[in-house]
């Protein structure tokens, strides 16, 4: 099987942002063009072989990011909304632009650019600086040392490499693989690899993936929706330069007058959490259950698994609509159940087949 690297810090975000990490798992986008002058033919099986080894970037860049999942506009004002912990959940509703910065799996820098303000998410080594201009507030983390070399990312706004791993990584049986015409991502020619879900019963009509025809590197991906003319999430970039950013782009001081909180990280040491011994029978609780498989599949947390209630709570409580026993949130991509037991159930199906799979357990 083709092993395909991810590179992502969302494993060190707060537990606040958990439901993020169910949406973005699913989620992403692309933006195809003509391509020019045509690359070399390759099979599907080459173009997945020329993605996993393209290495660990270093490189400068433009993303645009557009949502289409439905979702209501979130309030600008109100309990919650001026709360870091909040804007993985902004980023999930309408179009948002980003700068990237990366050079090798230690220092990555993305800054998500609003239109009266700045969100800014820096790693160099172990150290890890969350920043937002709106209210000069900014979040400082050391990573674990016995976390070098485990993958790392930025913030909730994942690059295109990202996200194509995690839809790379679904593929199966279920899953046809094709590659389509040549398309043009940011100035480069790249091959347009398409996935379709043979299923009928998963919201997911199909991913496209721009591979890059030198690099290797995922440009650009897309994913629609069943029944959606337009993609529903993609993500791209518009300018890419590639080779390694200035030193200086990774180093992050607090502007004068920043409120500074410090987070605390998890220790994901054997039979540990946050540094205190845990026993293997704890670590089981929360461990989340898979039934169906594919395209299909519904993932099931138990009980506080997701963390506890945090400001999230209360723009999450504004995007989701009752149901039987909880509360649901509806994308044309993915559904989220949450229950009144604390039960979370999420998949890329229909509703019903969350509330099925939640009255069998």
């Amino acid at each position: 099987m083709t092993r395909v690297r991810t590179r992502t810090w969302l494993r060190w975000l707060p537990a606040a942002a958990v439901p993020a990490v169910i949406a973005a798992g699913v989620l992403a986008g692309s933006l195809p063009a003509s391509a020019g002058n045509p690359l070399p033919a390759k099979t599907p099986e080459q173009v997945l072989k020329l993605i996993a080894q393209h290495g660990e970037p270093a490189l400068s860049g433009t993303l645009e990011q557009s949502s289409e999942l439905g979702l209501p506009e979130l309030p600008k004002t109100g309990a919650g909304t001026d709360s870091s912990s909040t804007a993985w959940l902004e980023l999930l509703t309408g179009p948002h632009t980003a700068r990237v910065y990366r050079d090798g799996p230690d220092n990555a820098r993305v800054q998500v650019m609003d239109r009266l303000a700045e969100r800014d998410a820096t790693r160099h080594g172990n150290e890890v600086w969350f920043y937002n201009s709106k209210d000069n507030t900014a979040a400082h983390a050391q990573i674990p040392a016995d976390a070098a070399g485990h993958p790392s990312g930025a913030d909730a706004t994942a690059t295109p490499d990202q996200l194509a791993a995690v839809l790379l990584a679904k593929i199966d049986p279920s899953t046809a693989v094709k590659v389509g015409a040549d398309v043009r991502v940011a100035g480069r020619p790249a091959y347009n690899l398409v996935l379709t879900p043979k299923s009928d019963a998963t919201l997911v009509a199909s991913v496209a993936v721009a591979v890059d025809g030198q690099t290797g590197l995922p440009l650009s991906v897309e994913i629609k929706a069943r029944g959606q003319a337009d993609p529903a999430f993609r993500v791209a970039y518009t300018s890419l330069t590639l080779g390694a950013p200035d030193a200086s782009v990774f180093k992050f001081s607090p502007p004068p007058g920043a409120t500074v909180k410090e987070m605390a990280v998890q220790e994901h040491k054997h039979g540990q959490d946050s540094g205190h011994a845990t026993s293997p029978a704890k670590n089981s609780t929360h461990k989340p259950a898979v039934t169906g498989s594919g395209w299909d599949s519904v993932i099931a947390f138990p009980p506080g698994a997701a963390g506890p209630a945090s400001d999230a709570t209360a723009l999450l409580q504004q995007a989701t609509v009752p149901v039987r026993g909880g509360r649901l949130l509806s994308t044309a991509l993915v559904n989220v159940l949450v229950l009144d037991d604390g039960r979370v159930f999420a998949g890329s199906v229909p509703a019903a087949r969350l509330l099925a799979a939640a009255a069998q357990k």
